[in-house]
C-alpha cells in the first residue's frame, strides 16, 4: 500500500509536469487557503479527487505586488499593505482557482482566483490600489515608482 505522503507527492509531481508545459488545468478547483505568502501569492490545499489533496503555492494571474524582501523600505511597507489586503480577502477561506498553469514561478502555479463570494481576487486588489497589472515579462521595481510618488 502506498503511504499518503508518497501518494500526495506523486499527484503533485504529475500535476507539476502537466502544468509546467503549455497546458492549463481549466478548473474550477476549490481550495482552502492555508496562508497568505505575500500580496500576490497564497498557499492552498486543493481536493484534486476524492481522498487526494494537494498543497501548492498559487500566484494570482494578472497582478504584481510590491516585494516584502526589497532593499527599498517603501516597497517593503507597500508589500505588507498588499499582503494584509489579500489576507482580508481570502485568509483561511475557500477560494476557487481556474486556468491553472506553470511557468517561471519557482514551484508555484499561476492561476485565476476568486474568493468565496465569487469576486475575482486580482480585480479586488487592483481596485484597492495595492498591486499593479502584470502580464508577464520583466518585472519593474516598485521602488522607482514609490520614490517618484513620494517626491510629488
Amino acid at each position: 500500500m502506498i503511504g499518503r505522503g508518497f501518494a500526495s507527492l506523486f499527484i503533485f509531481l504529475i500535476l507539476t509536469v502537466a502544468v509546467s508545459g503549455a497546458e492549463l488545468v481549466a478548473g474550477p478547483v476549490e481550495a482552502r487557503v492555508l496562508r497568505v505568502i505575500d500580496g500576490d501569492t497564497f498557499e492552498a490545499e486543493a481536493l484534486v479527487w476524492p481522498g487526494h489533496r494537494v498543497r501548492v503555492a498559487v500566484r494570482i494571474r494578472g497582478v504584481d505586488a510590491p516585494e516584502l524582501r526589497s532593499r527599498c523600505v517603501a516597497e517593503r511597507h507597500a508589500g505588507l499593505h498588499a499582503k494584509d489586503a489579500l489576507e482580508r480577502l481570502i485568509g483561511g477561506r475557500i477560494v476557487t482557482i481556474s486556468q491553472v498553469g506553470g511557468g517561471k514561478y519557482y514551484g508555484r502555479v499561476l492561476a485565476d482566483a476568486t474568493n468565496a463570494e465569487g469576486l475575482p481576487i486580482a480585480d479586488a486588489l487592483l481596485k484597492q490600489g495595492v498591486v499593479r497589472p502584470y502580464s508577464g515579462g520583466r518585472r519593474v521595481p516598485f521602488c522607482d515608482n514609490l520614490a517618484q510618488a513620494g517626491a510629488s
